[in-house]
């Protein structure tokens, strides 16, 4: 048995770009920051690095990324991991990971967007609000 299984919590780094290929085909990619906070021994306290994560929702559930995310929005995916292969123009083999997303939550809590234009009935579309300090 095998299981290959990404969730996580980032921020976008910049605005998602889409795709459509001449199939019809559409897709939708994103890169997400997440933080974590190795113990740093020299310096005996804690300092916070950032990981960067390429991501690709294809389908409706790109429209929707690509409709309602913006750079620095807070997001939860979960999807799976994915090699990609090939040889550049210099003959180098090259090697990159990717998230293939499978279900998004926006996280945040501030202003409710609009989307830029309407959305497929059969996504749904979930904000959460993590805002733990507001009203409970």
């Amino acid at each position: 048995m095998t299981f290959n299984k990404v969730e996580m919590i980032g921020h976008l780094v910049a605005d998602p770009t889409s795709k459509t290929a001449k199939t019809g085909h559409t897709w939708t990619r994103f890169c997400l920051a997440t933080n974590w906070a190795p113990k740093s021994s020299s310096r005996g306290k804690d300092s916070q690095k950032a990981d960067f994560h390429e991501c690709v929702a294809l389908g409706s559930l790109g429209e929707v990324a690509d409709k309602y995310l913006k750079k620095g929005d807070r997001v939860f995916i979960d999807g799976r991991l994915q090699s990609r292969q090939w040889t550049g123009k210099d003959g180098n083999r090259n090697r990159s990971y990717e998230i293939v997303v499978a279900n998004l939550i926006m996280l945040g809590g501030g202003q409710k967007r609009q989307p830029k234009e309407a959305v497929n009935d059969e996504v749904v579309v979930e904000e959460v609000d993590t805002d733990r300090d507001g009203e409970g």
